[in-house]
């Protein structure tokens, strides 16, 4: 529990379902008494899609279950971070509920056209897969700066392992989180002045949604079983296990709060060990 937090307001992109980090993150500020906006593009899931995504009337009832069991005010908003006008529209509705934001997560993310190699990646959703987890954090941060500025306020993007080992099958999702990561130092430069930190974390393994997807796909290519995967992989984290979203949603409490008063322009690994390089 950070307590400066209390009474701030934070928004949270890709909030919008339960088993994903930025539920996760939003479930801490709560906790740590911030008024939490919840931002996703809540639709059904088309046929197809190999992760659930939120719908419009989880997202609503996520707000509603943080308020109440937290006592803080809440909202739930629908977003596109790749469609200007829906951005404004997001902080349009935000306005009239909130009159400051001191706390932005820019959380949401999405891999489109995997697995495939560079040379065979689909060009529009190598795009969209750029345009999502990239052109996003721009285009939300610059749209909600106005209601940051006169503030200690804090920024928190979502990277990724991947920004810094290059995966394989997925070049697209790997470039945009490495983009990610210097668009977050640019920021903090920018911005240190104007007394609003920039932080990136960058998740490895988290016990999500997409992750159990991914072991899924590995387990038919190399013909076993999803527990069998996961065993794989935890051989390769010195701690031994998958990380929880609970554990990224502690991480941003603290960047959010006085007790990283001090740290900005980074770029933080949360990958039990699976990852020690800066």
């Amino acid at each position: 529990m950070y307590n400066d937090l209390k009474g701030k307001t934070a928004l949270v992109t890709g909030a919008g379902k339960r088993t994903g980090i930025g539920y996760a993150i939003a479930k801490k500020l709560a906790e740590s008494g911030c008024n939490v906006i919840i931002a996703d593009l809540g639709k059904p899931a088309s046929p197809g899609d190999p992760v659930k995504t939120g719908t419009l009337e989880e997202m609503a009832e996520i707000a509603k279950n943080l308020k109440e069991e937290f006592t803080v005010s809440t909202m739930s908003v629908n977003l596109d971070v790749t469609d200007k006008e829906s951005i404004l529209n997001m902080v349009s509705s935000v306005k009239d509920c909130f009159s400051n934001i001191d706390i932005l997560c820019n959380n949401a993310g999405a891999s489109f056209g995997v697995p495939n190699a560079v040379h065979t990646y689909d060009e529009e959703a190598w795009m969209k897969t750029i345009d999502v987890n990239l052109h996003s954090v721009f285009r939300v941060t610059r749209a909600v700066l106005p209601m940051m500025f006169g503030r200690q306020a804090s920024i928190i993007n979502t990277s990724s392992r991947a920004a810094k080992v290059p995966p394989i099958f997925n070049g697209a999702y790997a470039v945009a989180k490495a983009g990610v990561i210097m668009l977050t130092k640019v920021m903090a430069k920018e911005l240190a002045g104007a007394g609003i930190r920039i932080n990136a974390i960058c998740p490895g393994q988290i016990m999500t949604d997409l992750e159990k997807w991914r072991f899924g796909l590995e387990a038919q290519f190399f013909g076993s079983t999803i527990e069998e995967r996961e065993k794989e992989m935890c051989k390769t984290i010195p701690l031994g296990r998958i990380g929880s979203p609970e554990e990224v949603g502690n991480l941003v409490a603290f960047l959010a709060s006085n007790a990283s008063s001090y740290i900005t322009g980074q770029a933080i690994n949360i990958t039990g060990g699976q990852l020690m390089e800066l």
